[in-house]
This record gives structure tokens, sequence and C-alpha cells, in this order.
């Protein structure tokens, strides 16, 4: 694994927790649309009874999951910031802590650290090649 992948984890798993939020959404607006419908007719055994338990369960389960992703992404992120407090560099500190932990762009880090794109992609490059990792 290399360095920038190291320092991504938190990144992607904060992209699939809002991934499962944005699932329950639109499971609650499903829920919502769910209505019963009244019938004599016979149903067949196998066929679940309530399509609005169904959904309640599968959010639940959601959320439960979530739960879990966010325990794991507290955890990623207290190693990622030991990682890059062992950096010998407060600016390269700074940049690693603006692009893996606050997830800000190159231009809102430029504009933070007061220089250029550019500048900040090369100091990005020192602070990679810095970064020690267990």
């Amino acid at each position: 694994m290399t360095a920038k992948e190291y320092l991504s984890q938190a990144y992607r798993l904060d992209q699939r927790i809002n991934s499962k939020l944005e699932q329950i959404r639109t499971l609650n607006e499903l829920a919502a649309k769910t209505t019963s419908t009244i019938s004599d007719m016979p149903k067949s055994p196998s066929m679940s009874q309530s399509k609005m338990a169904d959904t309640v369960v599968k959010i639940a389960d959601l959320k439960n999951q979530i739960a879990e992703d966010m325990d794991r992404l507290i955890d990623i992120k207290v190693q990622i910031a030991h990682t890059i407090k062992a950096v010998d560099h407060v600016e390269l500190q700074l940049l690693l802590e603006l692009r893996y932990l606050c997830y800000h762009t190159w231009e809102q880090i430029a504009i933070e650290m007061n220089c250029t794109v550019r500048n900040v992609q090369l100091l990005h490059g020192k602070a990679l090649e810095r970064i020690k990792f267990i």
C-alpha cells in the first residue's frame, strides 16, 4: 500500500457511509409511499406479510452497517492523524490534514495555505515521501 492509498482510506470509507445514508433516504421515501392493499384474494404463503416491515428491516440493517463503518472511520482517522503528526514539517502536516482528514480540494488548500495550486501539489509530493506508516 502506498502512502497515498493509506491516507485515502478515510475518504473512501466516508463515501461508502454517505452512499448508505442515501440508500436510507431512498428507503424511507419508499416506505412512506408503501400502502396496504386490502383484498379478499388469498396470498401465497411465501410472500412477505408486509412490504413496510421489509423496508423497516432493511433500514435498520443499513443503520447498523453505518454505525460500524463510522466506528471504523473514526479509528482510521485517528491512525492517519498520528501518521501525519509524525511528518517533521508543520506546513506539510497542515497540507496532509486538509487533504486527507478534511477532504479539501487542491484549490481550497491553496487558498488556506496562501500559495498556488501547483505549489500545493509539489508540497504534497514531498509530504508523501515523508510519510512513514505501519
